[in-house]
């Protein structure tokens, strides 16, 4: 995985192929990263079971979580994310059609970056998806490893 990967965490195929779109049609080339339940979602940032041959330095640059994941919800994924020193900083944008002010509350208790909601009209969702990658992906600057 290179420096400016993208981590996409989400179950539905749908809304998957729609990021994958959007990215593309915003030319944003970034390598994108597709696990599909909190468990992969774990394993794979911290470098257990299937993956654990993977160099748990070499973590992606954004992170884009749906909440209503299979197995660990996302909100569970982000409390691990943030309870674990080498992932405490990763930006995590929390990428939803959930409606429920509870899940926004929550999500940013827990310390996401970012709460959208999934525009249902997909030029509005194309748009949604070329302004995260400008800002997360140029614009912000993540503080220094140690």
């Amino acid at each position: 995985m290179s420096q400016k990967a993208i981590l996409l965490i989400e179950d539905n195929p749908n809304d998957e192929a729609l990021t994958l779109r959007a990215l593309r049609k915003n030319k944003i080339g970034n390598e994108l990263k597709v696990v599909r339940d909190g468990v992969e979602a774990l394993e794979f940032l911290f470098c257990t079971g299937a993956y654990a041959d993977r160099d748990f330095n070499d973590l992606p640059q954004l992170i884009l979580l749906d909440i209503n994941l299979p197995k660990v919800d996302g909100l569970e994924v982000l409390r691990r994310i943030r309870a674990n020193e080498g992932t405490r900083r990763l930006p995590v944008v929390i990428l939803t059609s959930s409606r429920e002010d509870q899940d926004v509350i929550n999500g940013y208790d827990l310390g996401a970056n970012s709460y959208v909601r999934k525009p249902v009209d997909f030029d509005q969702f194309v748009e949604a998806v070329r302004q995260l990658g400008l800002y997360w992906l140029v614009l912000n600057e993540m503080p220094p490893t140690p």
